[in-house]
C-alpha cells in the first residue's frame, strides 16, 4: 500500500505535493469566485470602457502603426452621470427594492416567529408551505398576478366588493377604481410575493436557534412579553434580520421581469433601463457602464452585511 502512495505522489507535480487539505478548502472557493466572478465581471468592465463598433465594442487594446495603444473611454459613465433618467431609474430601483425589502420583513417576521415558536411536527408542514412556491416557475407566477388582478380575476372582483380599490386610489397606488393591473399596486404586491420566501427562511433559521431560557429569565426579571420580545428577541436576530434583508433588496434592484410585466410600460426601473441599452439602442458599452454602476450599489449593502455578521460572531 505505502509502495503504491510513493508511487502515486512520485507522478504529481512538486509544486502539488506540498499542497494541503486547508489550501484546497481554501483556494477552490476562490477559484469558483474567480471563474464565474471576476472573469466576467472584467468583460463588463472592459466594455464599459470601451466604444461600440459595428457588430460588437472595440477592443481596448489595439496595436497601430506596430506599437500597441491601451484606450479608455470614460464618456459612458460620464453620460450614465450626467444624464437624469439613469438617475431616476437608479432611485427608483433603490426605493422600490427598500419597500419591498420593508414589507417583506413586516410581513415575514411574524410568520417566521410562528413557525419558529411551532411543534416541531407543524414546523416541517410550515417550512414546506414556505417553499411550495419555488416548485413552480417563477414566470408562471408572476403571470398569474396579471390573470387575478386583471379585468375578470377573483381578486379584482373581491376588492372592488370591498372598496379597497378607492383606498389604493386614494394613497395614490392605482390610476382609477377597479384598475389595478400595470400600478404601482401590482408591481409591489408581485415583489412581495416573489422575495416574501427569502425573508422569511432566513428569520425561521435565526429565530429556531434562539435559546428561549433567555426569555424565561427576562419573565422571571418582571418584563413584559412585548419587552421581551424587543429586548431580547428582535436583537438576537439582528443577523437573520440582515441577512433576510440583503436576500430581498439586492436582487429587487435589478429586477426586469415583475417590473415588465405587473409594472407596465411607464415603470422606470434600473433593470428595463439595461435591457433596452442591451436589446434595443444596440449600445453594449453603455449597458455594462449601467451594470458596474449597478454592482457598485450592490457592494454598499453587503459590506453593511459583512459588519453585522462580524459584529454577532464577536459577541
Amino acid at each position: 500500500m505505502s509502495a503504491l502512495l510513493l508511487s502515486s505522489n512520485a507522478w504529481r507535480p512538486a509544486w502539488l505535493n506540498g499542497l494541503r487539505g486547508r489550501h484546497w478548502v481554501i483556494g477552490l472557493p476562490y477559484a469558483w469566485l474567480l471563474l464565474f466572478f471576476l472573469a466576467p465581471f472584467a468583460v463588463v468592465l472592459n466594455f464599459s470602457l470601451s466604444q461600440m463598433g459595428l457588430v460588437r465594442p472595440d477592443s481596448l487594446l489595439r496595436q497601430i502603426d506596430g506599437a500597441w495603444q491601451l484606450t479608455l473611454r470614460s464618456s459612458n459613465f460620464s453620460n450614465l452621470l450626467g444624464d437624469g433618467l439613469y438617475f431616476n431609474a437608479y432611485l427608483a430601483s433603490l426605493r422600490m427594492a427598500a419597500f419591498t425589502t420593508l414589507g417583506c420583513l413586516l410581513l415575514g417576521y411574524p410568520f417566521a416567529y410562528f413557525m419558529a415558536r411551532a411543534k416541531p411536527a407543524r414546523q416541517g408542514v410550515l417550512l414546506m408551505l414556505v417553499m411550495a412556491p419555488f416548485w413552480t416557475s417563477f414566470l408562471l407566477r408572476v403571470y398569474a398576478w396579471k390573470l387575478l388582478l386583471g379585468e375578470g380575476g377573483w381578486l379584482a372582483a373581491l376588492m372592488d366588493s370591498v372598496g379597497l380599490d378607492h383606498v389604493l386610489l386614494w394613497l395614490g397606488l392605482i390610476e382609477a377604481p377597479g384598475k389595478y393591473m400595470h400600478t404601482p399596486f401590482s408591481l409591489m404586491l408581485g415583489l412581495l410575493y416573489s422575495y416574501l420566501p427569502f425573508m422569511i427562511l432566513p428569520l425561521y433559521a435565526g429565530l429556531a436557534k434562539m435559546d428561549l431560557r433567555l426569555l424565561e429569565a427576562a419573565h422571571d426579571l418582571g418584563a413584559t412579553p412585548w419587552q421581551a420580545f424587543w429586548r431580547i428577541t428582535v436583537p438576537l436576530s439582528r443577523g437573520a434580520i440582515a441577512a433576510g434583508s440583503m436576500l430581498v433588496f439586492i436582487p429587487c434592484i435589478g429586477e426586469y421581469v415583475i417590473p415588465e410585466l405587473l409594472g407596465g410600460p411607464r415603470t422606470l426601473m434600473i433593470g428595463k433601463v439595461l435591457w433596452e441599452e442591451f436589446f434595443n439602442n444596440n449600445d453594449w458599452p453603455m449597458a455594462c457602464a449601467v451594470a458596474v454602476v449597478l454592482l457598485l450599489l450592490i457592494v454598499l449593502p453587503l459590506s453593511w452585511l459583512n459588519r453585522v455578521q462580524d459584529r454577532e460572531a464577536r459577541a
